[in-house]
């Protein structure tokens, strides 16, 4: 079963936001699951410390 998905509203450098829009491409993914998978890469590394 896939996890639930919730829609959220954040602000972001735009810097940074054209650095994750540039992986995400190169990833060949969007910019939402770009940005899940990252986050769930850290929190992992986070809980693996």
């Amino acid at each position: 079963m896939r996890p639930l998905k919730e829609k959220i509203s954040i602000t972001i450098d735009s810097d940074l936001l054209n650095e994750l829009k540039v992986e995400a491409e190169k990833d060949d993914r969007s910019l939402s699951q770009f940005i899940n998978l990252v986050l769930r890469k850290y929190i992992k590394s986070k809980k693996d410390d």
